[in-house]
């Protein structure tokens, strides 16, 4: 053979080594390849009908300082890979949808571990394991007939009910029961026996549950409002058919395409009597803020102390709260109703604070709304003051106010606050503003005037809300709420911010709860409060001008473009553009707060509906949502992400389609808070991530029963199931 015969054949079979190679290296590309590291835990997992594609592997180990947990989805071949492991020793096991659990396998970082997933025996058995939207979506709603309501000598439904849509969000959605809730989860769908066992039927069983424990009242009052007798009636046959049998009709599916990128970390981080609403990792214009720093909560009405998890060493920590006024009210003055079927007539809430929600400014501190004394404001806040803003419209009882921890001197100091706080949002000049009202009235905190005084009267302002009625341009004398309109005057309205973020341009939007609510653009002007005016913009609901209906807004954020997103209890993620309003924004016209349609797009959450529902999109329930101007999730810059509250997930909203990260394990994710974080703007996908808490007010409703504490999750996007 010559040299060139040889010469030639060597650079055919080089080629052919090359072209494989590279076809190889393509298909790693495409599917992904298994390489497990010196902290993952990988594999492979099968059943008897062959690899199980879109399960989730969950890995959990109680060796830490506080229990952790790392959950990812298997790839269309059933292979897994669980990245970045703490050391310890781990249980891993599969759960998916048609399945049930599989045996725990134990296992360290570094190992390889195939698993054996167990198929479902029958739909009953692998029901168990649904959402609990699959289950709450069993719910009759009353039919659209049945409205406006006659009262209680006629249909049991109150006069006050107008529509079905009034009904489901005083009762049923985000403004009723699931407002607190995972209602549809085994311990909702299931009444205590403890109750039923001493009641008449399952209609007063209901009746007698919704008095139990120190929310009681509340929950009493709300069926009151609507309708007792209807309302228990409505429940009870909805537990009543679950209990002879029935069972979702529809069954969720599994997760598909970028859903198997999730990476969802967990941590417990307080107590099994307390329950969290809020969380703040960073400061919400520049993610980088507090980076691998503490994550805080907030115990709302529960306890008197932030928990903290840190996650760079997987630990907690408490920080210790206090009033300004030893006679500030309490939780606990508020015993339970009833007994509660898990703590009896144990008083478990014991906040006179009650913190609410957190800002988080570019120093690293927490700004936190935290009730600090009795209800009576000081007397510069009242008439008679010499206050600018109290001058213009005096306020009498104010509610939370703000507590400021540095958490580099570890200092707290509380602010009084004339007005109450409930969401606090930084903008751009470090100016807080608030919700919470009082009616009427939003309210301002100048951080740099606190900064630079310490002077909290001086640092704060407020200003009624007033529209332009007369078009004039600016801010002039105006008729009150109770009094006709005057078209050469401008007008109050007696709203209250429930979600707030301040906008690009300056403005600052809120939502007002209601039906069918509304959303209100509040704008300083150059002299606050003297020129700050209004524009009011309801929510479409039965406007022949509208292509969508709704109802019932409550969490807002605003994206880098302006564009205005909330969550509607009637079952729908909706957006404002104020600039598709085609329409005056200023005149008698814009006050009815119908007359911009088009800047509405609404879309309905992913899921079955109640039956017999026709005025809403979704049984799905969301509190509140988020948008991730920075990409922190790892789907694209100003995406839209809200809490499906009975989806048991993250809805993320990527060019009009939703995706759900699901949590299934422990079963019940019902969050509230949003907030995101970026650690290491360099790190890829591991670098940064989005947070919630897990915020039911009954965490002893989850998986795990009494003694099951709420959770910090995590959410990251990699690129592809097997990145690690």
């Amino acid at each position: 053979m010559s040299k060139r015969t040889s010469y030639m054949g060597m650079v055919i079979v080089l080629g052919v080594l090359l072209a494989t190679t590279l076809a190889g290296v393509r298909a790693a590309q495409k599917t992904g390849t298994l390489r497990v590291g010196s902290a993952d835990v990988g594999g492979v997992v099968t059943s008897p009908n062959g690899p199980e594609a879109g399960v989730w592997v969950i890995a959990e180990t109680s060796d830490l300082p506080t229990k952790f947990v790392k959950i990812v989805v298997t790839d269309d071949q059933g292979r897994y890979l669980v990245p970045e492991l703490p050391k310890g020793n781990y249980s891993v096991f599969v759960r998916g949808y048609g399945l049930l659990d599989s045996p725990k396998v134990q296992a360290t970082p570094g190992q390889t571990v195939n698993l054996k997933a167990v198929l479902a025996p029958d739909k009953k058995a692998a029901a168990e394991y649904y959402p609990a939207l699959y289950w709450f979506s069993l719910l009759q709603i009353p039919p659209k007939s049945d409205f406006p309501g006659t009262g209680p000598s006629g249909n049991g439904i109150a006069t006050s009910i107008k529509s079905q849509g009034q009904w489901i969000r005083e009762i049923v959605n985000t403004d009723g029961c699931t407002g607190c809730h995972q209602m549809g989860d085994k311990a909702t769908r299931e009444i205590p026996e403890s109750i039923l066992h001493h009641s008449a039927d399952s209609k007063a069983a209901w009746e007698r549950r919704i008095q139990s424990g120190q929310a009681g009242a509340g929950m009493a009052a709300r069926f009151n409002q609507v309708g007792s007798k209807r309302a228990a009636a409505m429940y009870a046959d909805w537990t009543d058919r679950i209990a002879h049998g029935e069972l979702p009709s529809a069954a969720p599916s599994r997760p598909q395409g970028k859903e198997r990128n999730v990476v969802v970390t967990m941590w417990d981080w307080a107590d099994p009597k307390v329950y969290l609403h809020d969380d703040i990792s960073s400061d919400k214009r520049n993610p980088t803020v507090n980076a691998n720093g503490p994550i805080y909560g907030a115990l709302e009405e529960s306890g008197d102390y932030l928990t903290l998890v840190d996650p760079a060493h997987t630990a907690t920590t408490q920080v210790k709260l206090t009033v300004r006024d030893p006679h500030t009210p309490s939780s606990a003055d508020t015993p339970p109703l009833a007994a509660s079927p898990f703590f009896g007539n144990e008083v478990i809430w014991n906040s006179q604070t009650t913190v609410h929600s957190f800002a988080m400014d570019k120093q690293g501190r927490v700004w936190a709304a935290a009730r600090i004394r009795k209800p009576e404001t000081p007397a510069w806040c009242q008439a008679g003051s010499d206050h600018p803003s109290a001058k213009m419209f005096s306020i009498t009882q104010g509610q939370r106010g703000l507590e400021l921890y540095d958490p580099n001197t570890k200092q707290l100091t509380t602010i009084d606050t004339c007005y109450t706080w409930g969401h606090v949002n930084f903008d751009d000049y470090d100016v807080l503003w608030s919700s919470f009202g009082p009616a009427g009235v939003e309210g301002w905190f100048d951080t740099k005037i606190w900064d630079k005084t310490h002077d909290e009267k001086k640092a704060q302002g407020w200003s009624a809300f007033v529209l332009d009625y007369n078009g004039d341009g600016k801010r002039g004398a105006y008729t009150e709420p109770n009094e006709p309109a005057d078209p050469t005057k401008d007008k109050r309205i007696n709203v209250t911010f429930y979600g707030v973020s301040p906008a690009p341009d300056g403005s600052v939007w809120g939502t007002a709860m209601g039906m069918p609510g509304a959303i209100v653009r509040f704008v300083p002007g150059s002299h606050p409060p003297e020129t700050a005016l209004s524009e009011y913009y309801e929510v479409p609901w039965n406007n022949p001008k509208a292509p969508v209906q709704g109802y019932a807004p409550r969490g807002l954020d605003v994206d880098s473009k302006g564009i205005v997103w909330t969550v509607l209890s009637s079952g729908h993620f909706a957006s404002f553009d104020r600039s598709k309003c085609k329409g005056p924004l200023n005149s008698p016209t814009a006050a009815t707060g119908q007359h911009c349609p088009e800047g509405w797009t609404l879309y309905p959450f992913p899921g079955p509906n109640y039956k017999g529902a026709v005025e809403n999109g979704s049984a799905d329930s969301a509190y509140y949502n988020f948008v991730d101007r920075f990409d922190m999730l790892g789907v694209g810059k100003d995406v839209p992400l809200a809490t499906g509250n009975l989806s048991e997930g993250l809805l993320v909203l990527v060019d009009g389609k939703f995706m759900t990260l699901r949590v299934p394990y422990p079963m019940g994710y019902y969050a509230k808070g949003l907030d995101g974080r970026i650690d290491n703007p360099n790190g890829g996908w591991k670098g940064k991530g989005i947070y919630t808490p897990i915020s039911t007010r009954a965490p002893f409703h989850m998986e795990g029963g009494k003694g099951t504490t709420s959770k910090l999750v995590k959410f990251q996007m990699r690129p592809d199931p097997l990145a690690n």
